[in-house]
């Protein structure tokens, strides 16, 4: 039997309509210099089977229990959001089924920012560090890995997840221009057997989760040894692509080839597979490690008169525009994000950095991050600010601040990269509650759209109950992303024919059939389906509620997939009364329809 706190959703399908690098590294160093780590991490570790978050869970009583996440995978279509007025995923309705079918037409949706937030989690392939963490497990071992990963997402509420698909110029699905990714086999070029990206992206759409593809455009390996790599690497076959810097092997970002090479890469997954969003983290050239990155005599071919370093932010700065153009030519709703280092310049190098004296992406790896956003290059930037509130180099009070000020007024949405990787590793970290107060924080500033956690295994691992705490404190409830704002679309139709009958147990729901769904107490909210309708974003309220009425964030019970929800967290005997919207994929909502009364069963 499902948990009672798990939502499943039910068979009706709607119509269609950072970078771990690898590298080994010296934490205390990096700190010395003000370099976060994370999306730009140098750890190497399995990741951790995420026991720690759902046991924390399991103890408190709250949503998101494996095995209610298992039943909810086998009854339903898709599986489960969480949510409820007391945030333990309470949801529920009972008998006297109101059926409303048409629009409430003086009713919209909530404001498109009212309550809205990305709330995302990196799943790191490089290194295994945090998926697959063997690989040479099986296919059906790596499968079973992942889904554990997506119910840490599900225990969180967590809203998207950004995969790592490309970390080495190698691939996590049958690429025409690079082999298959070593971290998958073992083996770089062997065919692990089965669509891995495929997989991957099913999986999460069914759990309604954003699907982010993250790619690192640059970096060909940890070993400096060309002759290692597949005969199907780009870089096996064009070595003079290819630069040693830093015990690893790079592409060369000034030359012509490499910028095809990583467009062609890139707009290849985004024509073939149903993304949400291309994503990049922190590398561009890499981080210095001494000594120059061996590039003269590709700048004295293309330099043109430019500095050395002018040139290679011209080099970055041109994939960033050309592939921000390219990508949304061949699918306007996909978009394109960046995940860059969390200091663009401090403020003793120019008057336009930040407060801070730490390494700076404009100098040091020539990303230069604000220029993208006052460009309109990106649909949204998501800075690595990997250091505590207070840090005497990098203070994240004012690096949140200053990041807010670089978007205000763009339509480039920003996010947050949070350290969970740091939790307990040193006195600041020490502190459960220091990330929760980050998103505290956050929440002063309306330009903050939300956070992105890296990464997955470390959400899962729970270290000294922060992720429970942040679940607690930010994260009671589901949440709607954000509009995308800039590419189009528009608010689907509302929903008709909302209805809510009681589920008793037996497999035989009242007044509904009810396909594909294991036998669950609770209430059935089923709706049909509006056309150009991605997902459903359904609201419950105690009581008999209006026929018509605006939905608030806060009544927010599930956003999903689907024609319908089975909600097991009703208290038995209570009323509810349940309000459907729809939403197309950028995030656009309807208003309601008339909503659906029902009083749940005695149990």
């Amino acid at each position: 039997m499902a948990s009672r706190s798990t939502i499943t959703t039910t068979a009706a399908e709607p119509p269609a309509g950072r970078g771990a690098n690898g590298r080994t590294a010296d934490r205390a160093a990096d700190r010395a210099d003000g370099r976060s780590r994370g999306g730009g991490t140098a750890r190497l570790r399995a990741a951790r089977v995420p026991a720690g978050l759902l046991g924390a869970l399991r103890a408190r009583g709250t949503a998101g229990l494996a095995a209610g996440l298992a039943a909810g995978a086998v009854a339903g279509c898709g599986i489960p959001a969480f949510g409820g007025s007391d945030g333990s995923g309470a949801g529920t309705g009972a008998p006297v089924p109101s059926g409303a079918a048409a629009e409430c037409p003086r009713v919209g949706p909530p404001p498109a920012s009212s309550g809205r937030e990305l709330r995302a989690m990196w799943i790191a392939t490089v290194g295994n560090i945090d998926w697959p963490k063997k690989p040479r497990a099986s296919a059906d071992e790596q499968k079973k890995q992942y889904l554990r990963l997506l119910d840490t997402a599900a225990a969180m509420h967590l809203n998207a997840v950004f995969v790592q698909i490309r970390p080495n110029s190698d691939a996590f699905y049958a690429s025409p221009y690079e082999p298959w990714s070593q971290w998958i086999t073992g083996t770089q070029g062997k065919d692990p057997g089965y669509d891995v990206l495929a997989f991957m992206l099913k999986e999460a759409h069914a759990r309604n989760l954003e699907f982010h593809a993250w790619f690192n455009p640059y970096r060909v390996s940890r070993q400096d040894d060309v002759k290692k790599l597949s005969p199907k690497s780009p870089a096996r076959q064009h070595p003079d692509w290819v630069r040693k810097y830093g015990g690893g092997l790079w592409y060369d970002p000034g030359l012509p080839q490499v910028r095809d090479l990583v467009t062609n890469a890139v707009l290849d997954v985004v024509r073939k597979y149903d993304i949400d969003a291309v994503h990049f983290d922190d590398y561009f050239y890499p981080y210095p490690e001494g000594g120059e990155f061996p590039d003269a005599a590709t700048h004295k071919t293309y330099g043109a008169g430019l500095s050395r370093g002018d040139w290679r932010r011209a080099n970055v700065n041109t994939l960033v525009q050309s592939l921000s153009k390219r990508i949304h030519d061949a699918k306007p709703w996909v978009r394109f994000g960046i995940s860059p280092f969390g200091v663009w310049r401090n403020k003793s190098t120019d008057p336009a950095g930040s407060p801070t004296s730490a390494l700076q992406s404009h100098d040091d790896i020539y990303a230069d991050t604000r220029t993208w956003i006052k460009k309109g290059w990106l649909d949204y930037v998501t800075p690595q600010l990997y250091w505590p509130i207070g840090d005497p180099r990098a203070d994240y009070a004012k690096l949140v601040a200053w990041w807010a000020a670089q978007v205000k007024g763009t339509r480039v949405q920003l996010t947050i990269g949070q350290a969970a990787y740091r939790v307990g590793e040193d006195a600041a970290w020490r502190d459960p509650a220091e990330l929760s107060r980050h998103l505290t924080l956050n929440a002063k500033y309306p330009q903050v759209r939300g956070d992105v956690f890296f990464s997955a295994s470390d959400l899962a691992a729970n270290r000294r109950g922060f992720a429970a705490r942040i679940r607690a404190d930010h994260y009671a409830r589901p949440a709607l992303r954000p509009v995308a704002d800039g590419l189009g679309g528009a608010a689907p139709p509302a929903v008709q024919n909302t209805t809510a009958v009681p589920a008793d147990g037996s497999g035989n729901q009242s007044g509904a059939e009810v396909k594909d769904v294991k036998a669950v107490k609770g209430v059935k909210v089923t709706w049909r389906p509006a056309e150009g309708a991605a997902s459903y974003a359904v609201y419950r309220v105690d009581g008999k509620g209006p026929a018509c009425a605006a939905v608030r964030p806060a009544d927010l019970l599930a956003d999903v997939r689907g024609g319908g929800i089975v909600d097991p967290s009703a208290k038995p005997g209570r009323t509810y009364t349940y309000y459907v919207t729809a939403l197309d994929r950028l995030g656009h909502q309807s208003g309601p329809a008339r909503g659906a009364t029902v009083t749940a069963p005695q149990g």
